[in-house]
């Protein structure tokens, strides 16, 4: 168990292979629960459900991360519900198709800016001015391991992600005096979400699996949790000295 500041975590993304766990993580650490999402309520509402197994209060909220207006509306639904937002976490991505960069569609790579960093710019705008009044909060995003070391093809995940690595360090900077810090965490092949359909698409080989293992420090892929226990402590008050920063929990890929 960990210990949070009053209120909840709100998750974008909450409702994915990744998000999903990283959600059940907060409620099964002591944290309630808002999980946004954009088509999956099922999923979504299994997450809440099994944190309201745990004793903690959970909702879900619909919201379409490429329009700012809805970001909002979610931020202040989740206000509503829970009295606070203590963290948000931004795990909300398209899927990454695996292309050179020279043969990425330019439309593709738009959605991705769309989605990840437009996203998230309009979550932090929606809540820091809710974080600052409340006290203090903090943002984690999830990241890529490819920002240690650049796989290719994976361009699409790892530049995007680039700029909210950025971001975080700003928030940081700027917040700080607000209390409100920023921390992101290095996600690397987790056995979930995005591994399952690209494998399933057939864009993912046992050639692939070989030569990424050979990059590995340990030889298996991570797990949701692994993710999770990395943005709990980011978000909760053992960690409430830490900004600015990124951990990557990728298994040693690329050391």
């Amino acid at each position: 168990m960990a210990t949070f500041p009053e209120g909840c975590t709100l998750l974008f993304g909450g409702s994915g292979g990744i998000g999903s766990g990283v959600a059940r993580t907060f409620a099964e650490s002591g944290s309630d629960v808002a999980v946004v999402y954009r088509r999956n309520r099922e999923p979504a509402e299994q997450v809440a459900e099994h944190a309201r197994t745990l004793g903690r209060k959970a909702s879900t909220h619909a919201a379409d991360v490429t329009d700012a207006a809805q970001v909002a509306a979610a931020v202040a639904a989740a206000i509503a519900e829970h009295g606070r937002v203590h963290t948000v976490v931004w795990g909300a991505g398209p899927l990454v198709n695996q292309r050179y960069l020279a043969e990425t569609p330019m439309e593709e790579w738009r959605h991705a800016f769309e989605v990840e960093v437009h996203g998230f710019f309009a979550a932090m705008q929606a809540a820091i001015p809710h974080m600052r009044e409340q006290g203090g909060g903090s943002f984690v995003t999830l990241g890529s391991a490819g920002h240690d070391w650049w796989p290719a093809k994976d361009g699409m995940s790892v530049a995007v992600k680039a700029s909210n690595e950025q971001l975080v360090k700003g928030i940081a900077k700027e917040e700080g005096k607000h209390n409100i810090r920023a921390n992101s965490v290095l996600v690397g092949v987790i056995d979930a979400g995005q591994l399952h359909e690209l494998t399933r698409q057939g864009q993912l080989d046992e050639t692939w699996v070989t030569e990424t293992h050979k990059l590995l420090c340990l030889k298996r892929w991570g797990t949701p949790p692994e993710i999770g226990h990395a943005c709990v402590y980011f978000a909760s008050d053992e960690g409430s000295y830490t900004t600015g920063q990124s951990i990557s929990v990728a298994g040693g890929f690329g050391v």
